[in-house]
């Protein structure tokens, strides 16, 4: 993942600054606390595809590699802990990161409900 993102960041500073709106997968990872918080009542909404707003929370007590995902202003969750680590550096750094739903699937388990695609650049 690290090695990813840094490439990711290299191909943008390289970049002419028309092409500067390209963004890059780094990562796609589940959406930890799904079942907590808005995206069982969202659900039907939801599209895959949609923008996410990846919001950090150096602060949480939980986490200070915390990055809340929300859908609309509504909290949807986090990215998981495991995971997160290289994108908050990334955001704390200045980088631009986005996220949008990756995947959506109907599943008894709500790890496997909402795939998390984090996007470098603008």
């Amino acid at each position: 993942m690290r090695a990813r993102l840094i490439l990711a960041v290299a191909l943008l500073v390289s970049l002419p600054a028309p092409a500067q709106t390209v963004r890059v997968l780094v990562q796609s990872s589940p959406l930890a606390g799904f079942q907590y918080y808005g995206g069982k009542i969202l659900w039907d909404e939801m599209r895959e595809g949609d923008r996410l707003a990846l919001i950090r929370e150096p602060d949480n007590p939980h986490d200070a590699s915390a990055i809340r995902v929300e859908w609309r202003g509504e909290k949807l969750g986090y990215l998981p802990r495991a995971e997160n680590r290289e994108v908050a550096q990334a955001m704390d750094r200045g980088t631009p990161v986005s996220g949008r739903i990756g995947r959506l699937v109907q599943h008894p388990n709500p790890w496997k409900r909402l795939r998390v695609d984090v996007l470098v650049g603008l």
